[in-house]
């Protein structure tokens, strides 16, 4: 018999039905990670080129050289900028991006690396190198100089800034609300083995994060007008570790470290300073002014210089030492590493893991491991 043919309806649910069981196309693949290459000579000759058309994970590699007047905004996330063969100079040159800075970084995660950055100036007195405005930022072996802020943050609760061997000097607009380095109401801030030095009468470092991690790290106001070394203006859980801290005599504020002046608003009002060595070369200071309400744990940290350790109430403090300057093998040169003879050798008391600076600042802008040599000594270097 032959087969009767089916009729338009039932041959048009049958190709429907067809239709609805025809596996879907697979999906397109997540676009992948690029890398792109900047300099005189090649396709993107300038960073703010590849901001244009760089995507998500993306890498950009900058030849070292100077890039006068370029200024970018980089939304993508996961960005790696790196300079290569050196660092690449951005010099603002009058120039800036919306207004704020050299970059503005509005991505998340973004990580910098030699990266040089300067002259930065806007009508609002505070125009940085890097207006960070994303989620997390990592900054390493770059340097920021001569601009109203160096790194200046906005306020991210979710948000973390790591900065490790980098430069900031000669920063600051001279009206006292600019600074070397200003991350504001984040979740954590982390540097080490840095050099922050020189800050034209704002602070080297202000932090308003909800936790300040500051571990081998040289603070130098140097010949300048900088105010505080060390400002942690609303408290937070804060490590104060390993550092060298040299108030200048020309600084414009007796203090070299405050926590609090603006108020504890921070959940946490714990300040751990431990195995520093703090210098003042004013005639008189404070080397710690602590607000109301702090609970301070200081610890085998060296003073030099005239001041009271501390100012304020709530500090537990143990094993600090005020040395002369031949405890050290060339304190005017401004290197505090500790000789022989020192006082400060085998004379610090044990402290807990989580505390101990694991590293000590190198000059220029590096650190590494400190020993464990017997009995721990005082100040920011172990004796080997």
């Amino acid at each position: 018999m032959r087969a009767q043919r089916a009729s338009k309806p039932l041959a048009l649910a049958l190709a429907l039905g067809a239709l609805a069981v025809t596996p879907a196309p697979a999906a397109t693949a997540e676009r992948a990670p690029r890398t792109w290459y900047v300099g005189p000579g090649r396709d993107l000759a300038t960073p703010s080129a590849a901001a244009a058309v760089a995507g998500d994970g993306d890498t950009v590699l900058i030849d070292a050289g100077t890039y006068s007047g370029d200024v970018a905004t980089w939304t993508q996330d996961d960005l790696t900028l790196r300079g290569v063969g050196g660092r690449a100079h951005l010099r603002a040159d009058g120039n800036d991006a919306q207004g704020k800075a050299i970059w503005v970084i509005a991505g998340d995660r973004a990580r910098v690396d030699r990266i040089e950055m300067s002259g930065a100036a806007v009508p609002d007195q505070n125009g940085a190198g890097i207006r960070q405005e994303g989620t997390d930022l990592t900054v390493t072996r770059s340097w920021f100089h001569h601009n109203q802020d160096g790194i200046l943050t906005g306020a991210d609760p979710e948000s973390d800034i790591v900065i490790r061997r980098s430069r900031f000097f000669r920063n600051g607009g001279g009206d006292g609300y600019t600074h070397n380095l200003y991350v504001g109401a984040v979740r954590s801030l982390t540097v080490t083995g840095s050099w922050l030095w020189g800050a034209d009468v704002g602070h080297e470092l202000k932090s308003r994060a909800a936790r300040t991690t500051l571990v081998g790290n040289l603070f130098d106001d140097a010949d300048a007008t900088a105010s505080y070394s060390i400002d942690l203006p609303n408290g937070g859980r804060a490590l104060v570790a390993g550092n060298v801290v040299v108030q200048g005599p020309r600084s414009e504020n007796a203090t070299l470290v405050s926590y609090g002046a603006e108020g504890l608003t921070n959940p946490s009002h714990r300040l751990v300073v431990v195995h520093n060595t703090f210098v003042n070369r004013r005639t008189s200071g404070t080397f710690l002014s602590l607000a109301t309400g702090t609970r301070a744990v200081l610890r085998n940290n060296l003073l030099v210089g005239p001041g009271d350790l501390a100012v304020g109430e709530g500090a537990s403090a143990r094993a600090n030492r005020r040395v002369g300057t031949g405890s050290f093998v060339d304190a005017a040169a401004g290197d505090f590493r500790l000789v022989a003879s020192s006082p400060a050798v085998d004379r610090g008391v044990r402290l807990p893991r989580r505390w101990r600076p694991r590293l000590e600042y190198v000059h220029p802008a590096r650190s590494a491991r400190r020993p464990v040599v017997g009995r721990p000594d005082l100040g920011a270097h172990e004796l080997r």
